[in-house]
């Protein structure tokens, strides 16, 4: 609760911050672009986190993301109308995290690895089966039949209408719809237990007789299955996706929204209302620092990975803490 509570003071903060900053950054438009970005983290974060809670981790989720990305793409330019190109694509992210369960339940490889070793891989091929950027407008163009199908679509999960135009953060909804079914599964279920009871001690869960291989190998799916809607999701919003860039740098945000959430890289701890409070973090910061000015100047763009590598580091020393206090009240 402690760390729920501070995330919560963290939030309030930054949103006073904001306030304060420029009166236009309280203004609707800005705080649904705020709240949409915070449904789209979250959603790559709640893959994440399922994860983390086991004591593994990935680091390939950028990299999953913009494969998706392309793929979806790809996909709709072939004639694959949108829903099933979609389906194709989180079947596809299905199989990716299924692939690195198994490298790492039945070879014993290190998940840090394993992830790592995917980043580039997925990065990799990416670039080498789209040469150039893929955007919406060429696809609807070669395809106008498909203009309303995409149009529809990015309505329902983007909130912005044929123009481009946000009229509602339906990445927010996303995500919470996301959260609920994660939540359940966290708190209220048997798999949720076994999750818990994974990361925290696999050794003496696997003598309990639970079926640790198969519950983190569905950890993984779940996480690389999230990683490809958030690169679904990413195509429908900014319209175009490079296989160079795509998806850069955003397990860093995934990671470190968890760990603001309260969820342990040592495995075992973590919430699902914790998660979402920790995913809206980083977006709202990015917010904020574009608003502040310091001497009149604004805050450049290269200081934001200072902020979120720093972030992550105080979120490392708060989760230490918190352990070795409950460690000294055993």
């Amino acid at each position: 609760m402690l760390r729920i509570a501070g995330v919560l003071i963290l939030l309030v903060t930054l949103y006073v911050t904001l306030r304060l900053a420029d009166e236009n950054a309280f203004g609707s438009r800005n705080l649904i672009d705020v709240a949409n970005r915070q449904g789209f983290y979250g959603v790559l974060t709640l893959g994440v986190a399922v994860l983390i809670v086991t004591g593994a981790i990935d680091l390939s989720i950028g990299s999953v993301a913009g494969l998706a990305a392309i793929t979806f793409g790809l996909l709709m330019g072939e004639g694959v109308r949108p829903i099933p190109a979609a389906g194709i694509v989180l079947l596809g992210g299905m199989l990716v995290g299924l692939a690195h369960g198994l490298l790492v339940t039945r070879l014993k490889l290190q998940a840090f690895l394993v992830t790592l070793c995917g980043l580039f891989i997925y990065r990799g091929i990416a670039r080498y089966i789209s040469k150039r950027p893929v955007g919406l407008s060429d696809i609807q163009q070669e395809n106008p039949s498909m203009t309303d199908s995409i149009d529809w679509l990015r309505w329902v999960l983007i909130g912005k209408d044929e123009n481009s135009a946000l009229l509602f953060p339906a990445q927010l909804f996303v995500m919470i719809m996301l959260a609920v079914a994660i939540g359940f599964i966290l708190h209220k279920s048997v798999i949720g237990r076994y999750w818990y009871a994974i990361g925290y001690n696999e050794s003496a869960a696997r003598y309990s007789g639970i079926a640790t291989d198969r519950y983190r190998v569905l950890a993984f799916v779940i996480s690389s299955t999230l990683a490809s809607l958030g690169g679904i999701l990413m195509l429908l919003d900014v319209r175009t996706a490079d296989p160079n860039t795509a998806g850069t740098n955003w397990e860093l945000f995934a990671i470190t929204g968890a760990v603001l959430g309260g969820c342990s890289l040592k495995g075992g701890e973590g919430t699902a209302i914790g998660i979402l409070l920790g995913a809206a973090v980083l977006p709202l910061l990015q917010n904020a620092m574009s608003f502040v000015e310091i001497n009149g100047k604004e805050i450049p763009d290269s200081v934001i990975p200072v902020v979120i590598g720093l972030t992550l580091l105080l979120g490392t020393i708060v989760d230490e803490f918190f352990r070795r206090r409950a460690a000294v009240r055993k």
